[in-house]
């Protein structure tokens, strides 16, 4: 129309006749729309794709009544649906849909916008005329959009084109019938953080409630923090309480004890055990108790017989004198004055009895020649006065020539023994007391022991067994005993010559003068008889070596009167053998 600028209002005429509208300016495109904010690469709800409606993100409201004031519920769907418009011509667009135009009576409020369509706005479009004064729109013109003027039906009517909720939150479509649902393509793109739930009956906003959903890694780390806090807390509980019981019981102890212990076992040994041996031979040993006009000692004795002979070392004896005491104390504790039979400081062995008692047990001898080193031993006796004593050791040598004794300072108590040397234990009080073998059966007399203190070979050396013990061999023991019981004495085997005891050479010297001044050598004696002279020095003895004079009287001694020995000897320097037959000299 001429005179009416393109784009604009078409005018009305005054009788409510349509103006005809160019055609050109019913058909301007919409102007571009520029989007509120840059595209998202991540596609992040709510933001979604970039559009002109940009919505805000969710966030928690204080209350629950949205900021753009009471929630209006979407209006009801009409009864029936209106029929579809007809076709426009060939050539001529079809229509816009239309919008509300009801225009509100005067002084009337207008009705507020309903929240789900106020919340994103329509694009702005073409204007479109005013209708007809009879509400009929002009043909041809598009239909008022947002922007268009507030009339539109008459109250109480519903334009078939409007979006109304529907149960599942979906809008109506443009161009759709009221009531068909149609669901969102761009659900975050659409999301109303202020919108009222239609699904939740207008119960309220959206919310979040700001908690984090675990994954299932973590639940399982705090599931395990659980595990461990709980056991740690059971162990200190289960400590503490621990405690508390250990305190109370360390206080206040238990009402009873009771230890475990083995059950009885048969009292009864092997008898070649040592406990076995010991059993069969306590019964035999005694204790001497001795007491003199000057001294009183302690030693140990065994039964020879059921007599009542007694065997036992002179140097135990010796304290009682002439008229001193002797007491017994047999193994069961009964106890027996003695007398003393026959004695010999040679020797060092004495034999006593005891009359009136009964019931004795002999023990049995062996063979000392049988002996051997290593072979294993058992002593008895009263060491320090403990009676029944029992130690056990081996035979460490066999003819140790040892002397003891020679307190009396004329020689004449001095022992001269071809001793057995043993390990087991003997201590003073041990001597008399017998050394057995492996079958209970008597191969030795204790008598002397090697002292650390002093050197001294006497049992009389206070400082205990060093593990060096020596034992008068039963088979001189024997012989000697035999001897004084039947004849109270005993008999000393000789060879007749007197020896040089200061010669410090190697071999036994024979002296250039008797003990009495006469000749060193005794006339008609047996080593007169073999041509033994003064000077001479004896090496060997049955073919054993000799170092000095005692060790030659202790070879000697060694064997019976009458037996033959053969001697080698050195004389002005030339080595010579000549065989004698021992005498015999009364004992003290």
């Amino acid at each position: 129309m001429p005179g009416v600028p393109e784009g604009a209002d078409a005018p009305v005429g005054g009788a409510g006749e349509p103006v005809p509208v160019d055609d050109a300016a019913a058909h301007v495109p919409p102007a571009p729309v520029t989007p509120l904010h840059d595209p998202d690469p991540y596609s992040t709800p709510p933001y979604g794709r970039p559009g002109p409606w940009a919505p805000a993100p969710p966030v928690q409201h204080p209350g629950t009544t949205p900021a753009q004031g009471t929630a209006i519920s979407a209006p009801a769907p009409p009864a029936r649906h209106p029929a579809a418009p007809p076709a426009p011509p060939h050539g001529v667009p079809a229509p816009l849909p239309a919008t509300d135009t009801s225009v509100p009576a005067p002084g009337a409020a207008a009705p507020m916008p309903h929240p789900a369509a106020s919340a994103h706005p329509e694009p702005p479009g073409p204007l479109a005329p005013p209708p007809h004064a009879d509400g009929t729109q002009v043909p041809g013109a598009p239909a008022a959009g947002p922007y268009a003027a507030a009339d539109g039906p008459p109250p109480g009517t519903q334009t078939p084109y409007a979006p109304v909720p529907t149960g599942s939150g979906a809008l109506t479509a443009p161009g759709a019938l009221a009531g068909d649902s149609v669901p969102p393509t761009d659900p975050w793109g659409r999301y109303d953080p202020w919108a009222v739930s239609a699904a939740g009956g207008g119960a309220g906003p959206l919310q979040q409630t700001g908690a984090r959903v675990l994954t299932e890694q973590q639940r399982r780390r705090r599931a395990w923090k659980v595990i461990v806090l709980g056991a740690a807390l059971i162990a200190l509980a289960a400590g503490g309480l621990g405690g508390m019981v250990g305190a109370y019981l360390e206080r206040n102890g238990v009402a009873e004890v009771e230890l475990p212990q083995a059950g009885r076992e048969p009292v009864d040994r092997p008898d070649d055990s040592v406990a076995g041996i010991a059993a069969k031979a306590l019964p035999s040993v005694v204790t001497l108790h001795v007491s003199g006009a000057q001294e009183q000692g302690t030693g140990t004795g065994f039964v020879l017989d059921g007599r009542g002979h007694i065997l036992t070392n002179d140097h135990v004896v010796g304290p009682a004198g002439d008229d001193g005491e002797i007491t017994v104390t047999f193994h069961s504790g009964d106890t027996a004055e003695a007398e003393v039979v026959g004695r010999d400081s040679g020797y060092d062995l004495a034999v006593v009895r005891v009359r009136g008692v009964s019931g004795l047990r002999p023990l049995p001898l062996g063979n000392s020649d049988n002996v051997q080193v290593g072979d294993p031993v058992i002593a008895i006796g009263a060491p320090f006065d403990l009676a029944g004593t029992v130690t056990t050791g081996i035979i460490s040598a066999k003819q140790r020539p040892i002397t003891a004794g020679g307190d009396g300072g004329d020689g004449s108590d001095i022992s001269y023994v071809d001793a057995l040397q043993t390990d087991a234990a003997i201590n003073p009080g041990n001597s008399g007391g017998p050394l057995l073998d492996a079958r209970a059966r008597v191969i030795g007399i204790n008598s002397a022991i090697r002292s650390a203190d002093d050197g001294s070979d006497a049992e009389s050396g206070r400082s205990g067994s060093i593990g060096l013990g020596f034992a008068i061999p039963v088979n001189q023991g024997k012989r000697v005993a035999e001897e004084l019981i039947n004849t109270g004495r005993a008999t000393h085997p000789v060879i007749g010559v007197t020896l040089d005891m200061n010669y410090t050479g190697d071999g036994a010297r024979v002296g250039g003068k008797g003990s009495d001044g006469g000749p060193p050598v005794t006339r008609g004696g047996p080593g007169d008889k073999a041509g033994i002279r003064a000077g001479d020095v004896i090496t060997e003895v049955d073919g054993q070596r000799v170092h000095s004079g005692e060790e030659l009287i202790v070879k000697t001694r060694a064997h019976r009167p009458g037996d033959r020995l053969e001697l080698t000897l050195v004389r002005d320097g030339e080595e010579r053998t000549i065989s004698l037959v021992l005498g015999s000299s009364g004992g003290d």
